[in-house]
């Protein structure tokens, strides 16, 4: 298991219950963007429905996915 850190905008922090940061578990390796997620609303589970939408799993407007640098925002989201 890998641990990955997540930053959470304030108005999601009020929802998890947690800091400006939080550390999820996910397999190890290189991680999907929607392993992390999965791994998040599953830690967090009022978080559901606010990352991405609850019937199709489609990301939610305004929210940024920025790993290592990089903006991810407009990736596939199996990414």
């Amino acid at each position: 298991m890998s641990e990955i850190r997540v930053a959470l905008p304030s108005h999601l922090r009020t929802l998890a219950g947690a800091g400006s940061e939080v550390r999820v578990s996910v397999e190890a390796g290189a991680p999907a963007l929607a392993d992390v997620l999965d791994a998040l609303e599953r830690a967090h589970p009022a978080l559901r429905g606010t990352i991405r939408a609850r019937g199709d799993g489609g990301r939610r407007p305004y929210i940024r996915y920025l790993a290592c640098g990089e903006d991810l925002s407009h990736e596939p989201a199996g990414s």
